[in-house]
């Protein structure tokens, strides 16, 4: 099944596959605040999230030919910049080390939309201050979506240690919303 997209992005994308550089600076322009934040949020470094958005771009520029339209432009564009943030913490030698599965769940009440916002960024301020291991299965799952067989692909660990990792982590977020709240 092929996504539809936008006829303004597509003739951006043919434009880009000709080397044509404001076609290349507009798509940068449309996505570049976005994959920052993807990679700021996976590195928990302002610079080094930079550097990796940009090489994410320059790859995507490169690869414009294996753009196939099966998945939306901008979701391609964020696995590049996923996979290039992971990449960078492998060369930090992030160790994520495999556990044993258990299961817990969050609970979530009913709050309105501005207070779902709050929460929103109450938990991404503390997720940016845990541990490397943590952060990066909390974005990956939480965050941006990646189901836990994605995550294993990409950190190159079995689907069990993902899932306990993460249910870990999760764990470990909601004991420090609880103490953050506490104040």
């Amino acid at each position: 099944m092929k996504l539809k997209i936008n006829i303004a992005e597509k003739n951006l994308i043919r434009r880009c596959r000709k080397g044509d550089s404001k076609a290349q600076f507009e798509i940068y322009k449309q996505y570049y605040k976005g994959m920052y934040n993807v990679a700021l949020r996976i590195l928990n470094d302002t610079a080094e999230a930079e550097d990796v958005m940009q090489e994410a771009f320059l790859a995507a520029f490169d690869k414009l030919d294996t753009f196939s339209g099966e998945v939306s432009f901008g979701g391609w564009l964020k696995k590049i910049v996923v996979n290039r943030s992971l990449d960078a913490l492998r060369k930090r030698k992030i160790q994520l080390e495999e556990i044993d599965e258990r299961t817990t769940s969050i609970a979530e009440g009913e709050d309105d939309h501005y207070a779902k916002m709050e929460k929103v960024e109450l938990i991404k301020y503390v997720i940016s201050g845990m541990s490397e291991k943590n952060r990066v299965l909390l974005n990956l799952h939480l965050i941006d979506g990646y189901p836990h067989e994605e995550i294993a692909e990409m950190l190159d660990m079995n689907h069990g240690a993902v899932r306990t990792g993460y249910t870990r982590a999760k764990k470990k977020l909601q004991e420090e919303l609880a103490n953050v709240m506490a104040y």
